[in-house]
């Protein structure tokens, strides 16, 4: 039995897909099932069950992955205490990023740190905040840049960097565009324009309208903020939108203050606080942090606690 057999299918079990784990660990997919494969044969035991569209663990899959975890966790924390007490900071930082995020100089936070750990290797994937969050206390992602919503998971420790009210965002013919402030009811016959399901930023708008009995009902559905204000300045219905970007279009569009509940938008930066954490991670934890500092009084930092304040938030980007 080798460790990178238990890694590939810890790998699969979680991912539920041959091709998705083998993504994930950067191999092809064909080595992954083989390996998986050759650990099944020495067991003697089948732990996967592929007959269906996805992967689903067997009993006997379900009752090893548990150990299989715990046997990769103790060489993970191995290896740490080894590179702890010889000073090294070397092996790979998993980062994730919000889509569209504009609130981050990306390249200067790589380079900077690149420059003083050339030894480590930095490897980016954008996603839904949902899935960011979740990849950051799965273990997929060391760090991430994160649009908050209403919790953070546990195992999970999190610092805002942006925090700013949300507006709707309607064009100059709107019949809302006199008003300066609205409640999030009176989006509830409206035909609205949001970002998909699963960013912070459709998150805050579908819990604001559950706690106000309804539900949105989303017209157009795009990925962009950007492309958010543009058709709401056509006149094609209400974005929620941060309060900055309304601005950048302020020729364009009429921003109204949310009140009943108020909405923020929140960036923040997410790291892991459960389980391994090598010095590479670490290290480019602490770098984020320092380099995404909010200015001095308003530093807010949380291990997995969730978010300060009990206002639906997202953040500058919204996803």
């Amino acid at each position: 039995m080798e460790l990178r057999q238990l890694e590939y299918f810890v790998a699969v079990a979680e991912e539920a897909s041959f091709t998705r784990a083998a993504a994930r660990l950067y191999v092809t997919q064909p080595g992954v099932s083989a390996q998986v494969r050759r650990l099944e044969r020495e067991l003697g035991q089948d732990l996967l069950d592929r007959s269906g569209r996805t992967v689903r663990l067997t009993e006997v899959g379900a009752a090893v992955l548990g150990h299989a975890r715990t046997v990769l966790d103790g060489v993970a924390g191995v290896r740490l205490a080894v590179d702890e007490f010889t000073g090294l900071v070397r092996g790979r930082v998993s980062m994730g990023m919000v889509r569209s995020c504009s609130s981050v100089d990306l390249p200067v936070l790589l380079a900077d740190f690149h420059r003083t750990h050339p030894a480590v290797e930095i490897t980016l994937a954008e996603e839904n905040s949902d899935l960011l969050l979740e990849g950051v206390r799965s273990g997929r992602f060391d760090v991430a840049i994160v649009a908050l919503a209403s919790e953070t998971p546990p195992g999970v420790g999190i610092q805002v960097f942006v925090d700013e009210p949300l507006v709707v965002a309607v064009g100059p013919g709107d019949g809302l565009a006199g008003l300066s402030a609205v409640p999030v009811d009176a989006l509830r016959d409206r035909e609205l324009i949001s970002l998909p399901r699963g960013t912070g930023m459709r998150t805050c708008l579908d819990e604001a309208c559950a706690a106000a009995g309804f539900e949105p009902r989303v017209a157009f559905e795009v990925s962009d903020p950007n492309v958010l204000a543009q058709l709401a300045a056509r006149g094609l219905g209400p974005a929620v939108v941060p309060e900055s970007l309304a601005a950048e279009y302020s020729g364009e569009l009429r921003a109204l203050t949310v009140t009943d509940p108020p909405l923020r938008g929140r960036m923040a930066l997410a790291w892991r606080t459960e389980g391994p954490v090598g010095p590479a991670a670490r290290a480019f934890a602490e770098h984020a942090r320092t380099v995404l500092a909010p200015p001095a009084g308003r530093r807010e930092t949380c291990d997995g606690a969730g978010p300060a304040t009990a206002a639906p938030a997202v953040g500058n980007s919204g996803s």
